[in-house]
């Protein structure tokens, strides 16, 4: 029964991974519109009649005359060409294109599944969470453009910003949890409590190392700390503190930020080391035990990637580093929540 089960749902499961194929490909392209200095280039936010670009000269120069206004052109790129302007909206209006793409993949294949009877009513409930967390992510996305189209402000707020990664980052893993749900079978799944709590505590510290890698790219910080494995010729810099309050400076002072996500980042990679070293002692032939090799080779590519970004941001932070170090972080949160629902357990598995 269960096999005809997950049989049954095959197409649906598919549909899913395909979706969080998607949601991966538009985290990347938020970062490159992030790092090409892209986000703000598009001041309005038209859901249905921005799904085109401007068609003509004139739609061109007043979509052009909107970025004038805001504090991004006037202190940073008052030498930008039509040109160089169309050059940062491509960015920004893929970035968005994409969304209301996935809207699309997710929407129409949901009520061919519904009038197929393939979705019954245990899913329900799942896929209406998953459609709110789509729409809460565009209205969030557009809160977090709102903070920079003014006159003040020369960049999206990074708080914003890693809210804003985050929640895509939620939909992710529970588009990808919801997937494995309808195509794991559940004999793959082993009962290590042991190892299942260390899974846990490496997701939250996991997901605390990329709101600070949310912060180090809404601030810039590679730039101001380029060097490794000390930080600017020390082991602990100076200028840590002096922001005005403990909160302050972990949440808005550079040095301080890069000095955190450096530290997490090996705090993690010796607890992943550890989590593979138990992981060993899992069947030879479960699932689990196979792929156990998965998030410590991620994570010394992570850390690697991370060092090659520092060691490359001397004007700019490198598209192409920057790019990968995110890929690679998303692969490592996916590859512990897979490890996660492997070893969770067969009673807390439902169908």
């Amino acid at each position: 029964m269960e096999a005809v089960t997950i049989k049954n749902n095959r197409p649906v499961a598919i549909w899913l991974y395909i979706g969080v194929g998607m949601l991966i490909i538009q985290v990347l392209l938020g970062g490159i519109t992030r790092l090409t200095g892209s986000g703000l280039s598009i001041t309005e936010w038209q859901p249905i009649l921005g799904a085109f670009p401007p068609m003509n000269q004139q739609a061109w120069e007043k979509a052009f005359e909107g970025y004038k206004q805001i504090a991004q052109y006037k202190y940073i790129n008052n030498h930008f060409s039509l040109s160089d302007f169309k050059f940062i909206f491509f960015w920004e209006w893929l970035h968005r294109d994409w969304a209301r793409l996935m809207g699309v993949v997710f929407l129409i294949p949901f009520i061919y599944f519904i009038v197929k009877k393939r979705i019954n009513e245990s899913m329900i409930r799942p896929m209406a969470i998953l459609f709110v967390l789509g729409a809460l992510q565009g209205l969030i996305g557009w809160i977090m453009v709102a903070s920079g189209l003014n006159e003040e402000n020369l960049y999206v707020n990074h708080i914003r910003l890693a809210v804003h990664f985050i929640s895509a980052l939620v939909l992710l893993c529970y588009v990808f949890w919801f997937a494995m749900k309808l195509s794991v079978p559940p004999a793959e799944v082993q009962t290590v409590p042991s190892l299942r709590k260390l899974n846990v505590w490496l997701l939250a510290l996991l997901v605390v190392q990329l709101i600070y890698g949310a912060f180090m790219a809404g601030l810039h910080t590679a730039l101001v700390a380029n060097t490794w494995p000390d930080i600017n010729g020390a082991w602990v810099p100076s200028g840590m503190f002096v922001q005005g309050g403990f909160a302050t400076d972990i949440a808005h002072n550079p040095i301080t930020i890069q000095f955190i996500h450096r530290g997490l980042a090996y705090l993690i990679t010796i607890l992943i080391a550890i989590w593979w070293w138990k992981a060993a002692k899992t069947p030879a032939n479960s699932l689990l035990h196979a792929i156990r090799y998965l998030p410590l080779l991620l994570v010394l590519l992570q850390v690697l990637l991370g060092v090659l970004t520092l060691l490359n941001s001397q004007v700019k932070i490198p598209i192409t580093f920057g790019i990968l170090h995110q890929a690679v972080g998303m692969l490592l949160l996916l590859s512990l929540i897979w490890t996660l629902f492997l070893s969770q357990g067969r009673k807390s598995v439902a169908r």
